[in-house]
C-alpha cells in the first residue's frame, strides 16, 4: 500500500493536473534547477576566494565579504526552489494518502479549491522570494564595494573591495528575477486554466 501512495505521490508531483502546471513542472524542474545547478556555482563558487580589498588582508577580506553577502546567492535560490515547491508537495501527498486520481482534483469542488490554494501560495512565496532578493542583491553588481570596517580597523571607516566577475553576476541576477517573474505568471494562468475547466465542467452538467 505504501508503494502505491509513493506511486501516486511521485506521478502527481510529475504530472499536476493542468496543462499549464505539467509545463511549470518542466521549466521549475529542468531549466530553473539546470540553470541555478550549473551556471549559478560556476558564476558564484569561487567569488569569497577573490573576493579582494584594501588592503588585501585575509582577515579584511573576509570581514568585508559578509557584509557584502550575508547570505551567498545560490543558498538563497536553492531555499527559494525547495521552498517554492513545499505547497504543491503536500498537497500532492495529501492527494496521494487519499488515493486521489489526477483527473478528480478539477472535477470536485473541494480538492480544486485545495489544489488553487497550493498554487496562490506557490504565487505568495515566489513574490517574497522577489522582495527578498531585490533587498539582498539588488538589480545590479556593482564593480567596486564599499566596505565599513570601523568594527575591525579603528583606523579607517571605509575600504574599497573588488567585486570579481560583478557583470557575469549581473547578467544571472537579471536570469533569476526574470525565472520568478515567469514562474508567477505561470501559476497566475494555472488558476485561470482550472477556472475554465471548471466552468466546462459545470456546463456539461
Amino acid at each position: 500500500m505504501s508503494l502505491n501512495y509513493i506511486r501516486n505521490f511521485y506521478e502527481g508531483c510529475l504530472r499536476p493536473p493542468t496543462v499549464i502546471g505539467q509545463f511549470h513542472t518542466l521549466f521549475f524542474g529542468s531549466v530553473r534547477m539546470f540553470f541555478l545547478g550549473v551556471l549559478g556555482f560556476a558564476v558564484y563558487g569561487n567569488e569569497a576566494l577573490h573576493f579582494s580589498c584594501d588592503p588585501d588582508r585575509r582577515e579584511l577580506n573576509l570581514f568585508c565579504y559578509n557584509q557584502f553577502r550575508p547570505i551567498t546567492p545560490q543558498v538563497f535560490w536553492a531555499l527559494q526552489l525547495v521552498t517554492v515547491l513545499v505547497p504543491g508537495a503536500v498537497f500532492h501527498l495529501y492527494a496521494a494518502c487519499k488515493n486521489i486520481d489526477q483527473e478528480e482534483i478539477l472535477e470536485r469542488p473541494i480538492y480544486t479549491v485545495f489544489y488553487i490554494i497550493s498554487v496562490l501560495l506557490r504565487i505568495i512565496l515566489e513574490v517574497i522570494a522577489f522582495w527578498l532578493q531585490s533587498h539582498l542583491f539588488g538589480f545590479q553588481v556593482h564593480p567596486l564595494y564599499m566596505c565599513d570596517a570601523s568594527s575591525l580597523e579603528k583606523t579607517f571607516n571605509v575600504t574599497k573591495c573588488m567585486v570579481p566577475e560583478h557583470f557575469e553576476k549581473t547578467i544571472f541576477l537579471s536570469a533569476m528575477y526574470t525565472f520568478t517573474v515567469i514562474t508567477i505568471l505561470l501559476c497566475v494562468a494555472e488558476i485561470f486554466e482550472i477556472l475554465c475547466r471548471r466552468l466546462g465542467y459545470l456546463n456539461n452538467q
